[in-house]
């Protein structure tokens, strides 16, 4: 019998001081079983970076040909299109062929040799590359509870996060805006 995902329901207050954007979501998330909580709080962390109207997570890791998060249209065209992890040169470029707008998310220990490895490469390509810092993202994953409400305040290139178990703040890195 295949393991099934878990289910986590966090409610956000967000404040996005740069884009003057205040929503509270109320998102439901299924953790797969292969997915450590750090990746799963960084597509957290990317959903309320660029949240607006119609972004939705999709299967993610159950389903290679999307993304693990997306904004479409009405009519189905992909706005954007988000990566979390070390995506392959070969899936940026398809993404990029497929939405307007592409974004990648490198978080974990081996960001550095796969930036380092693919962005002459990837520098060819429509696609904006941010790398969150290791040492956050793990402090931020060791606040997870199943059902949570959290404080999320972006400002420049980062976010502070509040939640009842403690706080911390994700920096981001810009490697390639397009």
């Amino acid at each position: 019998m295949a393991i099934k995902p878990t289910i986590y329901k966090l409610k956000i207050s967000l404040s996005d001081l740069d884009r003057h954007y205040y929503d509270t979501l109320n998102l439901t998330l299924a953790k797969h079983p292969s997915e450590s909580i750090a990746r799963m709080m960084v597509r957290v962390i990317a959903f309320c970076i660029n949240a607006q109207e119609h972004l939705s997570f999709t299967k993610g890791l159950s389903a290679i040909d999307e993304p693990d998060i997306w904004a479409r249209t009405l009519d189905d065209q992909i706005t954007l299109w988000i990566d979390v992890g070390e995506p392959s040169v070969e899936r940026i470029k398809k993404s990029s062929s497929l939405a307007a707008a592409v974004s990648v998310y490198s978080f974990n220990t081996k960001s550095d040799v796969w930036w380092d490895q693919a962005k002459e490469k990837i520098k060819q390509l429509k696609a904006s590359i941010y790398r969150f810092q290791w040492l956050e993202i793990e402090a931020l994953a060791a606040l997870v509870q199943r059902t949570m409400e959290i404080s999320v305040t972006i400002s420049s290139d980062s976010a502070y996060v509040a939640t009842e178990l403690g706080e911390c703040e994700v920096s981001w890195e810009t490697l390639q805006a397009f």
